[in-house]
This record gives structure tokens, sequence and C-alpha cells, in this order.
């Protein structure tokens, strides 16, 4: 059993703004964010494009949600459809930092998204009389200045206060779990998705192994564990009894598992040829981040998504290369070989490619017994260092200039979305 008594004791806020880009539209035009119907789209002018956010209201009376497409909008004259304006985003979210800075000092907060935030108040919450009531005023203070509703998980760090704040406090506005709440609140977790560090694919992992609860995963074995994963198994092991060392900000699994991408497709895409522009464009993007960390993988994972009105379904298949790589054009040669084995000739809506079992970038460099395979290797590096000096979009592939390309189009956008 844990000694938790010798653990730091502290008190983390973790803040999300309920609803906040829905919000910040509804009253930068003057609306009650509560009543309006009100939903940012990314692009108005695609009947396709994804639903960012929506109203309380909206969401409650129509069932609009984020991940809804424009077409799915009923056509009522009530509902008002906006584009997403992030700079109008980021300069609330600046404000809200701000206020937060008045409780807090600025090393002791934590931007962890647009519209979520940890702030440490363990020196600061006895001035104001202790941590439920600080949460209290935060809160009336953050509808008071920008008309938003904010709900607040509390915790001993920043795992505990997120967990807390996803699987409770937003259902409650204000909520406080302690080491003692581990067993019965975070144990029965499942799926392990829930879990704040753990995505599908490590997910998937740990189900082969066996483990589908959070309290599976605190009673397996620490030695398994590493050998399976090394030092995220240790650190696996004892997120799940609730323990986490790290300082504010710094992220839950400090080595990466794997590098990935994945787009829902704007329009329906039935020819192979136009398909496989995109994976090209995504490989690349998959190889750049890799490249950024000074990394490579051997195993490629390639997902594709097929329309609701095709019947819907698709596949996720993986193949593993004998020799660890970065390169785009490798990582897109093994994309292209299970595309053509697993395609069923449907309408693609979703794309993912990702790369995984990573290693260093200095057992790649070991291998490149080839003169051209170092030639290709170098030139990734050179295309990012371009990139990274003069923007995504400076040097981009043909394909990219294809009416079938997305990059360009995703390049405009800030956040993933237009700025204004």
């Amino acid at each position: 059993m844990l000694n938790y008594e010798a653990l730091p004791k502290r008190t983390i806020f973790c803040i999300d703004m309920k609803s906040f880009y829905a919000s910040c539209a509804a009253l930068d035009r003057g609306l009650d964010p509560l009543s309006t119907y009100l939903a940012v789209v990314a692009d108005t002018n695609r009947d396709g494009s994804v639903v960012l956010a929506a109203t309380p209201a909206l969401k409650h009376e129509f069932g609009i949600r984020t991940g809804n497409r424009l077409f799915e909008i009923p056509q009522d004259d009530r509902i008002i459809i906006v584009p997403a304006q992030m700079n109008l985003y980021l300069q609330v979210s600046v404000e809200i930092t701000r206020l937060f800075n008045k409780y807090v000092p600025q090393e002791a907060i934590h931007t962890y998204s647009v519209d979520e935030s940890f702030l440490d108040v363990s020196g600061t919450c006895h001035i104001f009389g202790d941590y439920n009531q600080l949460a209290k005023r935060i809160i009336n203070e953050l509808k008071d200045t920008f008309g938003l509703t904010a709900t607040i998980g509390i915790g001993p760090n920043m795992l505990m206060a997120k967990l807390c704040l996803d699987l409770e406090a937003k259902e409650m506005g204000i909520a406080h779990w302690t080491y003692d709440d581990v067993p019965t609140k975070l144990w029965p977790v499942k799926p392990l998705s829930k879990m704040w560090g753990i995505g599908r694919p490590l997910e998937k992992r740990l189900n082969r192994m066996g483990i589908s609860t959070i309290g599976d995963l605190a009673h397996y074995p620490l030695t398994q564990l590493e050998k399976a994963f090394g030092v995220i198994g240790n650190q696996l092991y004892y997120h799940a009894h609730g323990v986490d060392l790290s300082q504010l900000g710094t992220p839950l699994l400090t080595e990466q598992v794997s590098y990935g991408k994945s787009q829902i497709l704007l329009r329906d895409y039935h020819h192979p040829e136009k398909i496989a522009h995109v994976i090209l464009e995504m490989c690349e993007e998959v190889a750049r981040r890799a490249r950024e960390d000074q990394k490579a993988g051997r195993t490629i994972h390639l997902g594709i998504g097929y329309s609701k009105h095709d019947g819907g379904g698709g596949f996720h298949r993986s193949i593993s290369l004998e020799t660890p790589t970065n390169i785009t054009m490798e990582i897109y040669a093994a994309c292209m070989h299970l595309f053509r084995q697993f395609y069923m000739h449907k309408t693609v809506r979703k794309i993912s490619v990702s790369l995984d079992q990573i290693v260093e970038d200095n057992q790649l460099q070991l291998q490149l017994f080839s003169g051209d395979r170092i030639r290709e290797w170098k030139l990734g590096y050179v295309m990012d260092d371009i990139r990274h000096d003069y923007g995504s979009d400076a040097l981009l592939r043909a394909v990219s200039f294809t009416e079938h390309g997305t990059a360009r189009y995703r390049s405009q956008l800030v956040g993933g979305h237009y700025a204004t």
C-alpha cells in the first residue's frame, strides 16, 4: 500500500469554462449565453463543417453538440450559426488569466488550453477562507466580469484535480478529491481513455494485457508495466493510485508514446487517388512531429472511417517495419500498403495516421545504409527548418495544391479554426 502521508500536501484547482466558445460568441453579440440557441461552426460555408461548440439551450432543446455537422442543425429561425473566432477566444482567455493572477502568483498558473487552467492555491487559499470559498469566489467573479460560467475540480495534484473536474465537478460545479477517494472514485473508471493522459492507442495495448479499469491498472505488477512500457509503465502505475509529483504545467507522461494525426474530412472522398493525397499530407505531418523531437518509429497505423451514408464502419490496421523511420515517403508507402489491402471502395470521411514503437533518432541514423535514404532523411529536416522559419505553408507537397488536398486550407487556421 502506498504511503500517501509522505506525499506533498498541495491544493490544485482545475478550472474549466463551460461552453466557452459558444458563450464568448453569444456575449460578443450582446446575447445571453444560457438562453440563446447558438452554434459555433468551423466554416459556415461548408455543409459538412463540424460544430465546435453549442450553447446549453441548443444542446438541451435541439440535441446539437460538439461534433455534429452544419447540415444536421435544424432550419429554425431561433438558431444562430456563427464561424469560429479564435482571436476573440484567445483575447478572453488572456483576460481570464489576468483575473486568476489576483488570487495566485503568475508562476502558480498553468493555462492548459484556451478554456482550461490549473491553479496551485496551496499558499494563498487561506487568505480567502478555505479552498471551497476561494473556488466559489473565482466562479462568481468570472460570471460577474465576463458573463461566463465555470466548474472547478480540486485535488492534491494536477492529475487528481483534472480527474475530479472531468468525472465529477462538471456535473456538480465544484468538487474535491483526496487520496482517500482513489479506491471509490478513481479505480472503477472505465474505459481507460477517461483517465487523463491515456489515449486510445495506449488503452488498446493495456486492454490486450487484461487491464480494463483504472483499478486493474493500479493492481497490475509494477515490474511488468515497466517491462512493457519503460518509464511510462512506472507513471501509469502511480497515476492509477492518484499519485502525480509533476510540477504545475509538466506533461503527465513525459515520453511520447506515439505521433499521430486524425482528420474528419469536410466532404466525401470517393476516389482512392484523392484519398491518397490526404494520406500523404498527413504522413508529412506525422513525420515532421517525430523529427521535431528527434524520434523515429517502427509501427505505422492507418485508420479509415467510412461515411454513415455509406454504412459507416471502416478499418484500423498497422504494419511494423524492420527499421525505425521518420521519413515521410516511407510512412506513406506503409500506409498505402495497408490502404490497398483493406479499403472497401466506400466513401471516406475520416482518416488517421500514427507512428509508434518510438526510438531515438540516433538509432535511425545508424541504420541509414542507403545513400538515397540518407538524402531523404536530411531533406526532411531541411524542410522542417524552412517551415519553422517561414510558416507551415511555406513549403508544401504538390498534392496540397490540388483540389483534394487539405493542408493549404488548414494552414490558414488558428488552433484549427479561422482566426476571425
